[in-house]
């Protein structure tokens, strides 16, 4: 029989290594590729102007892809389990493909779309190719529980083999005898909107530094891949957070929207440093795919892993709620110019290094206003590119030293971690240029400059610009002890159910312990942080 497929996009917009595309295409007479503007994510998430301008660029390309294949892009608007019945009928509909995804939300929406498929004899079939590997396989083979550390995770992935070689993608001989059915009011009924129609400003944009789309993102990869001498030796400490064009390959926001695949990449990178010497995991580029994985695997496998409460990896904090700091910190007003340019970079932008991320979530958490990490974890959402549930909460729960990484006595100075890698301030004149006219000696902090600098500069600390909101080298001490507090009530507890456990009957080995004795494979445990 010829099937009528609807392939489902989500997460993997993109044409290469998208298998579950590939199988609607199996034995196919008709074939409508669909995405839906679900209206959960902007009701239940934060969506900021640029990401949703990513998005439409995405879907543009991704139409323009399929127009070459002499097919269609249908972008239609309503709940899942809503819209698929219709689609279904008046489609007359027998397959249903989609990647599959791990998030609760996607979870939930996925089960009730997969039974309301059955109900209409639809058959389902889901791909994984999100991420490098199963992240269920992965949980299943340590014994039912994510990896906890970078190195665990290791030691899993090396018993299940390299990632799968991604498969490629459709040609127009692979189209040869599909059809896709399209009405001369495609646009109409099923055109990519715009911005306006999505009730979006478009002047509220920054500037367009990141055009979203697959096109785009194999362009930069392979732009990358030619710097065969830089991809080699890239170790990702030693990238510079305060550069004024990026110091990495600001390839995330591609990969959160599935413009690039993880599996593409890994392999171009495999290709690359094939015979060659070059940095390994966890600093590597390919360690920074490891990285996504570890997070991804985690989101997976631990209940509430976006909260505090009900997450049983998440230290329990007492943070402080205090507005006026978090507008503060939002806005880029904390008085402290390296931590206000990020913030005012994020918010232009929608993109900042790896290492201002860690600056700017110390500075919030632990460091400075000892406000939750979750209160981070939205602005994030909403102004990033590369905003994903899984990378997002499990990052700010790491910097925030409420998981995975538990030495909180290493706290960010706002003014000395900068002047490391950009001791004349470039990047602080550049994204506050109020300041840019201020001495070397005071861009990181002007509030010290006399009074006729700071009139000499045109910007009065106070007036013109804030004073800092907070004294770092005493609400940093202050903060130490209050999560070495905190880590002490986390104990307790431990200590007194080992108390319990004192003395007793010791239990027969498991499978999984057996086997890992045959394997050598290490217990379990804190590894600590590798980053």
């Amino acid at each position: 029989m010829k099937h009528s497929s609807i392939h489902w996009f989500r997460k993997g917009l993109r044409l290469h290594d998208n298998p579950a595309l590939l199988a609607a295409l199996r034995d196919c007479a008709e074939i409508r590729p669909v995405f839906i503007l679900d209206p959960w994510f902007p009701r239940n998430t934060r969506v900021g102007i640029n990401r949703w301008r990513f998005l439409l660029d995405a879907l543009k390309d991704l139409d323009g892809s399929l127009r070459k294949l002499n097919s269609r892009l249908f972008v239609v608007r309503g709940k899942p389990t809503e819209t698929f019945p219709r689609l279904f009928r008046q489609w007359k509909v027998t397959r249903l493909t989609f990647e599959m995804d791990t998030e609760p939300y996607s979870r939930q929406r996925d089960a009730e779309v997969v039974k309301l498929a059955e109900e209409h004899g639809v058959e389902v079939i889901q791909k994984v190719s999100n991420t490098l590997y199963d992240s269920e396989r992965v949980i299943v083979e340590n014994d039912g529980t994510p990896p906890l550390t970078y190195k665990r995770l290791q030691t899993v992935l090396s018993f299940l083999g390299l990632p799968k070689r991604p498969v490629p993608a459709p040609k127009l001989e692979d189209m040869k005898d599909v059809h896709t059915p399209c009405s001369d009011s495609h646009e109409e009924e099923f055109g990519v909107p715009t911005l306006e129609e999505l009730g979006q400003d478009p002047l509220k944009a920054g500037p367009h530094l990141y055009p979203g789309g697959e096109g785009e993102a194999l362009r930069r990869l392979d732009q990358h891949m030619q710097r065969v001498a830089w991809v080699c030796n890239f170790k990702k400490p030693e990238t510079e957070p305060n550069t004024l064009t990026p110091s990495t390959t600001v390839l995330s926001p591609y990969m959160k929207f599935g413009c690039l695949s993880a599996r593409t990449f890994w392999w171009r990178l495999t290709d690359v440093y094939r015979g060659k010497k070059h940095s390994e995991p966890p600093v590597s580029l390919h360690g920074q795919l490891l990285w996504r994985e570890f997070f991804y695997t985690a989101g997976a496998g631990i209940p509430n892993f976006h909260r505090m409460e009900g997450n049983s990896v998440c230290v329990q904090v007492d943070w402080d709620t205090n507005e006026e700091h978090l507008a503060a910190w939002r806005e880029g007003r904390t008085g402290y110019p390296f931590i206000d340019a990020i913030m005012t970079q994020l918010r232009s932008e929608g993109w900042i290094h790896h290492l201002a991320r860690h600056a700017v979530a110390c500075f919030l958490t632990r460091g400075d206003l000892w406000i939750s990490w979750e209160e981070g974890m939205k602005v994030f959402e909403d102004l990033l590119l590369d905003a994903d549930w899984s990378l997002n909460a499990g990052n700010w729960q790491w910097l925030s030293a409420s998981a995975f990484f538990h030495q909180f006595f290493r706290v960010y100075s706002p003014v000395a971690f900068g002047k490391k890698t950009d001791k004349k301030g470039d990047y602080i004149r550049k994204y506050i240029p109020l300041l840019r006219k201020f001495p070397v000696e005071y861009i990181y902090e002007p509030w010290k400059a006399p009074l006729s600098i700071q009139e000499r500069a045109g910007c009065i600390v106070g007036r013109d610009y804030p004073r800092p909101i907070v004294e770092h080298d005493i609400v940093s001490k202050r903060n130490v002890q209050r999560m070495k507090a905190a880590y002490a009530r986390r104990a307790a507890p431990d200590s007194e159910t080992r108390a319990v456990k004192t003395g007793a009957k010791r239990k027969a080995d498991s499978v999984a312990d057996r086997q890992r004795n045959r394997e050598k494979i290490p217990p379990k445990g804190e590894a600590g942080p590798v980053q």
